[in-house]
């Protein structure tokens, strides 16, 4: 099973912004020393969730030059909010700078403060999504002397009479990781030998199943029988299931369950202030999206924290990830570091990530 950490550190006001960052760095080198396999980052915008996810790209090419050993992905990135051109550009770019380490979770999922700071209208970046991974498709099929890639969608337009440069390493197509989230998607993802990020709940996102791993698990059966009958060649089926990743928004470890249990409270509360003011900067923008959002979730809640998160002693959590591995899940997204960046977060992220590669890691490391 391979680790990975999951950037999503907020920054709650300007004067934060260079110190997230800047604790991003050290938490990816703590994590490379320690021995976690991939950093992975979201793609937001405006409001501080995770400063440095304005251009993930930008700093996953600062990171890879720092640790070239680890593998690079996105989850996930917002697919409307590129144009589909520059999109696979930055792809092909990124690709060779980490020679192929790269893991490209995709997805439609947006706000409408991003939205309308791009331009982009809220109610069709599904369909916009789905455009443009066709053109991006075609774009890296194109040889030097095929017809030009025309397209003109709901949004973007162009047309490229050349090819994209640079060629992707190796010469083919960077690894595309979609969301799983319904069985459409999910065999969508097989039928193309992709990995994939599988949910631990089912669309729409309150509903909070009492037993999360049995949704799961149904889903990525569901995803590896077909991946399997798909007929790929073995290297795509190894490559599919060895980055076929599960996530959790929060991981938190201390030496008790009890322990654990208490200061993850603390820092969800922390985290759920994030959240609603965040909201509210989205609910100023619906006038223009035209839109009613929900209200924000309440990550304090303990059904929001049976799906996020994964917290107790190292004992428990090595059981929890036990389950999963023994279905063949393939990468464990973690993040150790989310919320704000408060002087308890900083002492939660040391102390777990401490337990996690001491206690936790080499469990699997050694499994048949």
């Amino acid at each position: 099973m391979h680790f990975s950490l999951f950037l999503t550190t907020r920054s709650t006001a300007p004067s934060e912004d260079r110190a997230v960052m800047d604790a991003l760095v050290e938490h990816v080198d703590r994590g490379a020393e320690l021995g976690f396999d991939a950093v992975f980052q979201p793609d937001h915008h405006f409001t501080g969730y995770a400063p440095q996810a304005s251009d993930p790209f930008m700093f996953a090419a600062y990171l890879a030059a720092r640790h070239p050993e680890l593998w690079y992905g996105f989850s996930v990135q917002t697919v409307p909010l590129h144009h589909p051109v520059r999109f696979a550009e930055r792809l092909a770019l990124l690709d060779q700078l980490t020679d192929g380490k790269l893991l490209v979770g995709v997805g439609s999922g947006t706000t409408p403060e991003e939205s309308i700071g791009f331009g982009v209208n809220f109610q069709d970046t599904s369909r916009l999504s789905q455009e443009n991974l066709e053109v991006v498709g075609r774009l890296f099929a194109k040889q030097p002397d095929d017809e030009p890639v025309q397209f003109s969608n709901s949004h973007y337009s162009g047309a490229v009479v050349s090819r994209i440069s640079p060629t992707p390493y190796g010469g083919r197509t960077p690894t595309m990781m979609p969301v799983a989230a319904r069985p459409s998607s999910t065999e969508r993802a097989a039928a193309l030998g992709q990995p994939a990020f599988i949910l631990n709940f089912l669309p729409p996102h309150d509903m909070v199943p009492e037993d999360p791993f049995t949704v799961f698990a149904a889903s990525y059966q569901r995803y590896r029988t077909a991946l399997e009958a798909a007929g790929h060649a073995q290297p795509v089926l190894d490559h599919a299931l060895e980055w076929t990743t599960h996530s959790y928004q929060y991981v938190h470890l201390a030496e008790t369950d009890e322990q654990a249990e208490a200061e993850l409270d603390v820092l969800l509360g922390q985290y759920q202030r994030t959240v609603e003011r965040e909201f509210v900067a989205n609910k100023k923008a619906e006038a223009i999206s035209g839109v009613d959002l929900r209200e924000p979730t309440d990550g304090t809640t303990p059904e929001w924290k049976r799906v996020w998160c994964l917290h107790g002693s190292p004992e428990t959590v090595t059981a929890k990830l036990k389950q999963y591995a023994d279905l063949g899940v393939g990468n464990l997204l973690g993040g150790f570091m989310g919320g704000p960046l408060t002087p308890e977060r900083r002492r939660a992220t040391d102390q777990s990530m401490r337990l996690f590669a001491e206690r936790v890691m080499p469990n699997f490391r050694t499994m048949a």
